[in-house]
């Protein structure tokens, strides 16, 4: 294998390791928010999560998931 292979597979790597939806996550994920004995009213109002996973409410995306910011409304 000469360099320019090398040099090639190396950066196909790294753009693979380096995958954006996990900076997003990331960013928008804060594990000390999530209290996992509190609770939730059961009501559904759907919110879409800055992770792009639709929760029940606001209260689950939160409480159970550290969500930090949504929308009102389920993820497309």
């Amino acid at each position: 294998m000469n360099l320019f292979s090398k040099t090639c597979l190396f950066l196909a790597i790294l753009v693979i390791s380096c995958s954006p939806d996990d900076k997003i996550k990331d960013s928008c994920i804060d594990e000390s928010i999530i209290d996992e004995l509190s609770y939730c009213i059961e009501i559904y109002q759907p919110v879409c999560g800055c992770d792009g996973v639709t929760y029940p409410n606001s209260c689950y995306a939160m409480t159970f998931n550290g969500i930090t910011s949504y929308t009102n409304g389920t993820c497309n």
